[in-house]
């Protein structure tokens, strides 16, 4: 019996979106709880530390996740034209994904109050939206332009 045909396959296009819409879901979802934690401020102090998690997301993005998603679109690129369903991500990736969901738990059931973590999870949140845009990026030149695959 050949365990190939049970290999749950999807295009590289299916791939590419689905990593995509996981980063800007996952984003989304950082970026909500810190803007609960960040509400229950007053104006001036919610602003400065809203503008602290923008400015950390931009450079977050900058210098790690940037590079981290054109790498993985290079990756996903390199694959035949039906990658298995779970090859969104690299392997040693669900380990990482793992250990930060891990961290994330620990850390909002932390005695850390919620303002510093507030930061912490829009620079997150924030750098993972917009590295998001790369893999959208990619799905437009293939599907749109009719580009070959490849990193930005």
């Amino acid at each position: 019996m050949e365990l190939a045909r049970f290999k749950p396959a999807v295009s590289k296009y299916g791939l590419m979106a689905m990593a995509g819409l996981l980063w800007t879901t996952v984003g989304l979802g950082l970026c909500r709880l810190g803007y609960k934690w960040v509400s229950l401020l007053p104006g001036t102090r919610a602003m400065s530390c809203g503008g602290a998690g923008i400015f950390l997301a931009l450079v977050a993005y900058r210098f790690s996740f940037c590079k981290i998603a054109v790498k993985n679109i290079a990756r996903l690129c390199r694959l035949p034209d039906k990658g298995c369903l779970f090859a969104f991500q690299a392997w040693r990736s669900y380990l990482i994904i793992g250990l930060m969901i891990g961290l994330g738990l620990v850390l909002r059931h932390s005695q850390i109050p919620k303002i510093y973590l507030a930061i912490v999870y829009f620079a997150v949140g924030g750098a993972l939206i917009l590295a998001s845009f790369h893999y959208y990026a990619c799905l437009w030149r293939m599907k749109v332009l009719k580009e070959s695959c490849g990193p930005n």
